[in-house]
């Protein structure tokens, strides 16, 4: 009887061995693809801050700040949940920046 690639009564922890290393190299690779830096994070910024003075100027003032608004809400969301997991301090705050404003990344 075979499975996949190893045979019935083969060596299970080397094919355990192995699937841990596939699923390491995976996830690295995962990681790596939605990995956020802080050069697009600060243009992720930017491009708020454009677009609540666009929307400001074209919708109104109320507009304008609900978009500002819901990127502020969002960082403080995602700032508690920092706080919560247990990262405190400078580290919180950049975690949260990145994860707010990193979609920049991309654009």
């Amino acid at each position: 009887m075979e499975q996949g690639s190893e045979k019935f009564g083969a060596d299970t922890e080397a094919a355990r061995a192995r699937y841990r290393s596939d699923m390491r190299a995976s996830r690295k690779a995962l990681r790596d693809a939605v990995r956020a830096d802080l050069p697009a994070a600060h243009f992720g910024l930017g491009i708020v801050v454009v677009a609540s003075v666009v929307t400001g100027l074209f919708e109104g003032a109320v507009v304008g700040s609900l978009v500002a608004g819901f990127f502020g809400a969002a960082f403080l969301a995602f700032l508690a949940v920092m706080l919560l997991r247990g990262i405190r301090g400078v580290d919180a705050g950049r975690r949260a920046y990145l994860s707010t404003f990193g979609w920049a990344n991309w654009f």
